[in-house]
């Protein structure tokens, strides 16, 4: 596998964009996602996106295909929800495991098929859970928890052990709204490669500033969030989701002051209308991103919540020729 370090250090390198908003072009229903396996399933099975990789598996790895043919350099599993937390929702625990190691499966069987010219990677995608570690659900028990660290591990340890065993080339730990959600992220994963004494694949980790107040919903300002999650060693540390482009400049400006690895940043095509909808254009959104290339804010860019193929492609267009962001020079104590 080629050293996805060695890339960055020659160009700024292209994430792919939503993969719900593809999905939901292609109006599935109750039927196509229980498949032919899950039938006769006893509760309905609608909107597990994740659930695909197993029932249709060849729609996700065509949604991949079509992300690479954008120009996308790194393309994240449909795994978002794919933990035994978030699938208890279907009652599907038992499934997890499964569902990570088909949707790796899926992304490198794109990048088979695809035969690029240049190196592609996939993202073993984390998300942030359903239920949070520092916030209690109940405003009239605010001491509550309806989730322990322990039991966050666990789910997140099997979740990486079935990106690993699929085959991810490296793990992205993403939209992270509970930064002790992440760190019981990074703990599993660092156990992970403890437990199994192989090499730690590289990871990236991405936040989610909720508000033009620049915290994130538990609380942290993005300074503090940084500090939080950099004892991990990322190959990469940024942002994603919930704001489009134009307000998440200055937070991205200011993570590429103060991270002293390489940043990344996939917004929203937007802030969503009135229905829910995200109406920015392509070409809109990478002319901010390329605002933010020239000013030398990113190493990584793509897009979240929204975005589609063309979205990526105006995107890369529009960083391939452009330098990506230096790291900084350590200070060296005397």
């Amino acid at each position: 596998m080629a050293d996805i370090k060695k890339e960055l250090e020659k160009r700024i390198l292209v994430i792919d964009g939503a993969m719900g908003t593809m999905i939901q072009r292609y109006k599935l229903q109750e039927e196509d996602y229980r498949g032919e396996r899950f039938k006769d399933w006893h509760l309905d099975v609608k909107g597990n996106n994740d659930l695909l990789c197993i029932t249709q598996p060849q729609i996700i790895t065509a949604i991949h295909k079509e992300y690479l043919q954008a120009g996308a350099d790194i393309i994240e599993t449909n795994t978002f929800s794919s933990t035994t937390i978030a699938m208890a929702d279907y009652e599907m625990q038992a499934f997890a495991y499964e569902l990570n190691v088909a949707a790796a499966k899926c992304a490198r069987q794109a990048i088979e098929e695809f035969n690029a010219s240049t190196p592609k990677f996939i993202a073993g995608a984390i998300g942030p859970l359903n239920k949070t570690l520092s916030l209690s659900p109940d405003v009239n028990n605010p001491g509550f928890r309806a989730l322990t660290f322990d039991e966050a591990v666990a789910a997140y340890y099997e979740q990486i052990k079935g990106l690993v065993d699929g085959g991810v080339d490296l793990i992205l730990i993403e939209t992270i709204f509970d930064t002790l959600n992440a760190k019981a992220a990074i703990y599993a994963f660092k156990k992970y490669f403890r437990d199994t004494k192989t090499a730690e694949l590289p990871v990236m980790i991405s936040g989610t500033i909720t508000d033009a107040s620049g915290r994130t919903l538990s609380g942290q300002t993005l300074e503090a969030f940084y500090i939080s999650v950099s004892h991990a060693k990322p190959l990469s540390i940024g942002l994603n989701c919930a704001l489009g482009a134009a307000e998440m400049r200055p937070h991205i400006e200011e993570l590429a002051q103060i991270a002293s690895c390489y940043t990344s940043a996939y917004p929203n095509a937007g802030l969503p209308n009135a229905m829910g909808e995200y109406d920015e254009e392509p070409h809109q959104t990478a002319h901010f991103i390329e605002d933010w290339a020239k000013e030398g804010f990113v190493n990584i860019v793509g897009g979240c919540c929204g975005t589609t193929p063309p979205h990526i492609k105006h995107i890369a267009d529009a960083v391939k020729n452009i330098a990506p962001r230096k790291l900084p020079e350590l200070e060296v104590a005397l």
